[in-house]
């Protein structure tokens, strides 16, 4: 059997236009201007091959008196429809531009927000040919010859196949499939697995990078020995103080990845740790006022959507997130030129006390600041009291607790976030191998 891929190759258009774009210098050094016109044109393409092939969006457009030929410019693209998760929950095969028969790989939601399974369906060609064409060697600096430990979940979840293709067909590099957490891939076995293997790069979740680090201290290794010259965290948010907490650990400088199930990669961090980068070759990203669905200006702290730039067979047009953050267009110190993103949490988590919103990131930064509390904690929400916000905790090890301890740590969160606080000590709580959850409902 003859392997396809030379066939697609030449066959498929819109692999020539990646061709016709990149090509020469990588995309951080590519100027806007050229990466805006890539955008557009495949932007345009993808509206008209939906508008053509695909009945979910062709309605939505009819209902709005749209065509393709009214999409010209980036600006634009905010007269299309939005398209939300409960779209994404209905008819899993409705969003296609392509056959059944053309998939090559279904992923699934991980169920931490609720409601009806989500599917998300790519066909080989934008699996492979189209995600994998423009690379970020600046932001990705893994080359062959590295040793790439991916402790994040393969099971349905697309996180860890996600990073796995970009390892090794992208980067040449050897990747050690650990998984996280699963029937074969228990924090022990990972653990061994470092200490013989001695990876180069890791990639893992904020929580199960500190659940790692605790099981190498069982194990008598410290990580900070290992030869790793970057540590990624992703799957889940974490505060900065949080990530210094990993870092203090693994003795390497961790850098945030920003992605989605639904959309696939939406930013990447830097050394500088100042904002995420919008991969402009991959998506296209909007801020929005939750409210109205007003495009917002550079600055203003809105809904991510989103517009994935390499789906042509399995298009996701303005996708609302659900995550809130804001774009500035300023070059960062690193001096890579592409825009980047700051994150202020997910709407549908943000906690509600004395009438006022908080984040619970927000609330995580100052509550890692306090030497005192350890790496795991809950916040307690219950209706019907939210004037004062409850943590679980369990303490830093050496620290004992007390009545004393517990009221000056109430009134330094409390001098830090305005909301009156009480603490409440354990001296364990769960470690999970799915997402870490921080926000406890009780009662409800």
């Amino acid at each position: 059997m003859n392997f396809p891929f030379e066939k697609l190759f030449q066959r498929t258009k819109s692999v020539k236009l990646l061709k016709k774009y990149f090509k020469g210098p990588d995309v951080e050094q590519m100027s806007l201007n050229k990466l805006q016109a890539f955008q557009i044109e495949s932007m345009q393409k993808i509206i008209s091959r939906t508008y053509k092939r695909s009945p979910f969006y062709q309605e939505k457009m009819k209902a709005l008196q749209i065509s393709p030929d009214d999409i010209k410019t980036l600006d634009d693209l905010r007269k299309m429809p939005f398209t939300t998760k409960e779209d994404l929950r209905q008819d899993p095969w409705a969003l296609l531009n392509c056959e059944k028969k053309d998939l090559s790989i279904v992923h699934l939601s991980t169920g931490t927000t609720g409601g009806k399974q989500i599917y998300v369906m790519h066909s080989w060609r934008d699996f492979y040919l189209h995600d994998l064409a423009p690379g970020y060697d600046t932001l990705v600096p893994v080359v062959q010859g590295d040793v790439c430990l991916n402790a994040l979940p393969y099971e349905m979840s697309s996180a860890g196949l996600a990073f796995h293709k970009i390892f090794i067909n992208s980067c040449w590099a050897t990747v050690i499939p650990a998984g996280k957490g699963g029937a074969y891939s228990s924090p022990e076995k990972t653990v061994e697995i470092m200490k013989d293997l001695q990876p180069t790069v890791a990639v893992t979740t904020p929580s199960y990078a500190i659940t790692l680090a605790e099981n190498a201290q069982a194990a008598g290794l410290d990580l900070r020995a290992l030869p790793l010259k970057k540590l990624w965290l992703t799957g889940e948010g974490c505060a900065p103080s949080f990530r210094e907490r990993v870092e203090a650990l693994w003795g390497s400088i961790a850098n945030f990845y920003y992605g989605s199930l639904e959309c696939g990669v939406m930013g990447i961090e830097c050394d500088s740790h100042e904002g995420y980068h919008i991969p402009l070759s991959h998506c296209l990203l909007e801020i929005i006022d939750p409210e109205s669905g007003e495009v917002l200006e550079p600055g203003e702290i809105g809904e991510i959507v989103v517009t994935c730039l390499l789906r042509y067979d399995s298009p996701l047009i303005r996708y609302r997130t659900q995550d809130l953050g804001y774009i500035t267009e300023d070059v960062c110190s690193c001096g890579i030129s592409l825009p980047r993103l700051f994150l202020r949490g997910r709407r549908v988590d943000q906690i509600i006390l004395n009438e006022e919103e908080f984040s619970p990131f927000y609330i995580e930064e100052f509550l890692m600041q306090l030497p005192e509390v350890g790496n795991w904690y809950h916040l307690i929400v219950k209706p019907g009291n939210n004037e004062v916000l409850k943590i679980r905790t369990e303490l830093a090890p050496g620290i004992t607790a007390s009545e004393e301890l517990a009221e000056k740590l109430s009134s330094n969160l409390e001098f830090s976030i305005g909301v009156p606080c009480e603490f409440d000590f354990v001296d364990h709580l769960p470690r999970s191998t799915g997402k870490t959850v921080r926000v406890i409902q009780e009662g409800a």
